[in-house]
């Protein structure tokens, strides 16, 4: 991984121009730092576990695998490496499949550069960044799932809620209440099934257009 003072990064994606443009963009980041480049899905694999980035950019579209499933087999194997999907497909199942897989980031290719740098920082913070466009759109066609409009919660399914709306995933939220991280997703599944969603960022969804998330509590 990169020392304290550097975040490192491995970009997977087909497009060898794409890659060498967002390398040089990091490249001028004090705090970013560029480690390599995977083309396929079994280079991404290769390099992840030599490197051991803290950030992976990842397209979900590669040759020879689907990227989110690589993304996802990344993130059992080295729970600490960050996973931000950049795609030119703003497919809402593509979202929903990506939360699921436990990705730190979803952003489209047509974005601006110092959101896609941003994101990077955020997802090695332990928070969740996705393009307002892409947020806004699944806002409108999530149906909130049939129920109470406290939506069944306990106390503290309340409190995760809250914090997995702020874009804290399991570990960030699990420090922030004290409990463990198996705890923590014991509760995000509850959650997740009340609401009727299959990610964090569904849930969000749900719960914000059924009115139950909260200002920020950070």
């Amino acid at each position: 991984m990169g020392n304290d003072a550097t975040i490192s990064v491995l970009v997977v994606d087909g497009h060898q121009t794409f890659a060498e443009l967002l390398g040089h963009a990091l490249a001028g980041q004090p705090d970013l730092r560029w480690v390599g480049h995977a083309r396929t899905g079994a280079e991404a694999l290769r390099l992840a576990a030599e490197l051991l980035p803290n950030v992976i950019v990842m397209d979900p579209e590669l040759s020879d695998a689907d990227g989110i499933a690589i993304a996802e087999l990344i993130r059992v194997r080295q729970p600490d490496s960050r996973v931000v999907i950049l795609t030119s497909s703003e497919e809402q199942a593509l979202v929903r499949r990506a939360t699921t897989a436990g990705a730190a980031g979803f952003l489209s290719k047509n974005g601006a550069l110092g959101d896609v740098l941003n994101a990077l920082r955020t997802a090695h913070r332990g928070s969740m960044t996705v393009s307002t466009d892409i947020l806004a759109r699944l806002l409108r066609s999530t149906t909130p799932a049939a129920g109470p409009r406290g939506g069944g919660l306990t106390a503290r399914e309340d409190e995760v809620l809250q914090l997995m709306a702020s874009g804290l995933d399991a570990r960030a939220v699990a420090r922030r209440l004290g409990i463990s991280v198996h705890t923590c997703r014991g509760y995000q599944k509850a959650v997740l099934a009340k609401l009727g969603a299959h990610s964090q960022l569904e849930a969000v969804a749900i719960a914000t257009r059924r009115g139950l998330v909260r200002p920020d509590p950070r």
